[in-house]
Formats: structure tokens, sequence, C-alpha cells
């Protein structure tokens, strides 16, 4: 008998099979019972006919609680009901370890308690669901710049050098060497990386401190940065615009069970990746905001409301470009065009999801890179190798960082970005 995963079904029709996994729930009546069996992820139902398996095994069968690992013996066969297309008739199982008194039952729960029990909460449908899309799309990310020639790069988490605002930095002290930070970003890294290989990425968590409790925010999250030599920004926006079509579409269609699960409509995620994003000057969005009745002006940031507003407006996607000077990171080139702003653009998700993307064309001159770290008060000595890079070789380049849960949020259609990782860390939460 063959012991099979749930993600290997077709090769193993009309035999008999083995499967060790979880009962994840059960239904039925006293002559037939429907066995819910999780198994890498999945769930497959089994169904177990007293006339065929005897009173014994049966009885034992529909005294199966929640959560229960057993594992099931039986023929596999097609099945048209199924999500998966197949289901297990029972001839035997056994019990690998008992489960007394599930906390996380079907009825409601609220979401303090899930989150107390997020450990559990794991094994839900829905949440089975969001991290097969978030496997799906961690897979295109690599997929993606590995067949565009990137290199992944592992930036650090512990660092020095400040990447954004130093009021959204963690802190711990670093044995003699003073303090260190939690990573915001390993761009400044990656900005090394080109110089040896022209094209590079990272994939991993990054940090926060920011004081923020909206449905947007993570104090750890993970983002998919890349730096490509000798490119400048619109070019960056090309390249941004395809890589987010790319691995969205590729993972809404490799992810077809587990977004019907989420009954996520894909008509219509697909309708807004597969059209031409929008693009806006920066300049040009306050006045449109401000057409429309909102209260705003030149020189402050876009918030929440206002970029959903643009993405209805624009139906779809939209690269707000050219931020001013002031609201933006010390390394952003300069616009000539516009001196108090600085060649960069925010892709804006729709459906309220909002910015997902923050790329610009980096600063290479040495001279202005030390002029901006003296007006942010950073310390020089700190980039002393960052500045190093503007010494020996300079060259144009540019990059972008993709926020992961946020796009996931939006290929899911999931409100809050809590649930789209699978241990959140918020403000107020630590544990599990």
């Amino acid at each position: 008998m063959n012991t099979i995963q749930l993600k290997e079904l077709e090769q193993y029709v009309d035999r008999e099979v083995q499967v060790n996994g979880w009962l994840h729930g059960k239904r039925g009546n006293n002559k037939i019972q429907f066995l819910q069996v999780r198994n890498s992820g999945k769930i497959i139902q089994v169904v177990a006919e007293k006339e065929l398996i005897g009173e014994e095994i049966f009885t034992m069968a529909k005294s199966l609680s929640q959560e229960t690992s057993i594992i099931v013996c039986g023929k596999l066969v097609k099945s048209e009901k199924s999500d998966l297309g197949y289901e297990i008739l029972l001839q035997s199982f056994t019990v690998t370890g008992e489960s007394k008194d599930y906390p996380i039952t079907p009825k409601e729960h609220g979401v303090d308690f899930l989150h107390d029990h997020r450990h559990l909460w794991l094994r839900s449908k829905k949440q089975l669901a969001i991290l097969g899309v978030r496997n799906e799309l961690s897979f295109q990310i690599r997929k993606y710049f590995y067949e565009k020639g990137y290199l992944l790069l592992d930036t650090p988490i512990l660092t020095g050098s400040i990447g954004e605002s130093a009021g959204n930095l963690f802190a711990t002290e670093y044995f003699e060497e003073g303090t260190a930070y939690l990573a915001q970003t390993g761009q400044l890294y990656l900005e090394a990386g080109i110089f040896a290989h022209n094209q590079v990425y990272c994939f991993g968590p990054t940090f926060r401190a920011e004081k923020s409790k909206t449905r947007r925010h993570l104090t750890e999250f993970w983002m998919c940065e890349a730096e490509t030599a000798y490119l400048g920004n619109d070019g960056n926006l090309e390249l941004q615009e395809d890589f987010v079509r790319k691995i969205g579409i590729n993972t809404i269609h490799n992810s077809g069970v587990h977004l019907k699960t989420l009954e996520r409509d894909t008509r219509k995620v697909l309708y807004y990746l597969e059209k031409p994003f929008a693009k806006i000057e920066y300049k040009e969005a306050i006045e449109l905001l401000t057409s429309n009745g909102f209260s705003t002006e030149w020189g402050e940031d876009i918030n929440a409301e206002k970029e959903d507003f643009l993405t209805k407006h624009f139906d779809g996607f939209v690269f707000i470009k050219n931020y001013p000077e002031s609201i933006k990171a010390f390394y952003m080139k300069q616009n000539r065009e516009d001196t108090r702003t600085v060649l960069c653009a925010d892709l804006i998700a729709p459906e309220g999801v909002g910015e997902i993307i923050g790329g610009s064309e980096r600063e290479e001159n040495y001279e202005i890179l030390i002029s901006k770290l003296k007006k942010e008060g950073l310390p020089i000595d700190s980039y002393q190798w960052y500045l190093d890079l503007r010494k020996y070789g300079s060259v144009p380049h540019s990059g972008f960082g993709l926020g992961m849960e946020r796009f996931i949020a939006y290929v899911c259609g999931i409100p809050h970005v809590r649930e789209c990782i699978p241990f959140p860390r918020l403000m107020e939460r630590l544990h599990p």
C-alpha cells in the first residue's frame, strides 16, 4: 500500500492508499460518515460506510474528535463533488494522537481569540488557502528573477546603517560596536551588489518600528527588493509593471483551489493585472484630488483614502511619480525637471490595498549624497562603505521593493495584512 501526499493523487486512482493526516472535521449519520482529512495543506473526503467497514470501525470513526491525528487506509477514487477531484473509500484507520477539546471549533470566534491561538488557527481552511497562495507567490517571485538573470543576494538583518527614517527602527546593543538595528530594507547592500553582478535582488523579513495600527501595517513583514545597474527611473517602472503582472497572473493561474476556497473573483483581479498601469505625476495627483474635493496640499503625503480614490479614478493600478524630496529617503535622485522632487514612484494597488511597491532611481553622485546625509542628520561614518560605491565606478541605477503581505492581500481579497503572514507581529502582539 502506498503512503501518499494529497498533492500527488492522480497517479494512484483506483488503488489502495495510505494517508497520514489530521481530522479536519466530519459529518454524517448512523450509516455513513464523511471524514475531512487534512494532509500537506489540503483536505480530502474519506467516506466511511458502516455496511462496508463493519460496526466496530464505523463506531470508532464516528467518535473521532476534531484534529485527532490518524492514518487512513482505503481506495482512492475520482469524485466530481470534491475540490481535489478525488475521495477515499475507507477500509481501516489507526489513531496516532488524540485531540480533546480542540479550542477552535467550527463556530465563530473573535479576532483576538484567533490570534491568541494562531498556532492552531493555521490549520483552518481559510488559512490553508492563504498560505497556499503565499507559497505560490514566493515561488513565482524567485522564478521571475531567476529567468531574468538576477542574482539572489542575501542581505543582513542586523545593520549599522539606516535605510529609511531613523524613528522607525528597532535598536539593540551589539557587543562593543554600539547600536545595531533590525533592517528596514536590504537596498543599500543590494546597491553594493550591482557593481559585481549588475542585477540583484533580496527576499526576506524587514522591520518597521512604526506605531501604526492600520490594516495595512505590520512591524515585521517580508519584502522583495531588486536593484539594477544602468537603469533609469522610467525603465524601473517598466520592470515593476512587468514583474507585478507576471507574478500576479501566474500565482492566480496556479492557485485555483485556494482562491475558490477564499471565494475570490479572479476575473476582477486579472482584469486589473492585465490592463496597462496608469502613471501620474505627484503634482498632477494633488491637482486631481483637490479638484475632487479632497483637502490636500503640495508637499503632503498621499494617504490611504486618497490612494483609493486614485485607483478608482483610473480603474486599476496607478504609479504616482516624483514625490517631493522632503518626504522621501535621502538616497533618491533629484529630478532635474523639478528640483523640489525626486525620481521615484509608488505603485498603488486597487480595492483599497494601497501602496505595494516603492521605488526610485538612486543618487549616484558622491558629493550630493554627502550633503543629503548631513541634511538628514545621519552619521557620515556609518555610511562610508555606501559612499565608496560612488567613488569607485559609480553608475546610474534604480531599484524597488514589493511588500509581500500587501500583494497577497490583493490577490486573495483579504482586508487585513495580518492574515497574510503565518505569525503576524503587530504593536500589541508578540505571541505566539
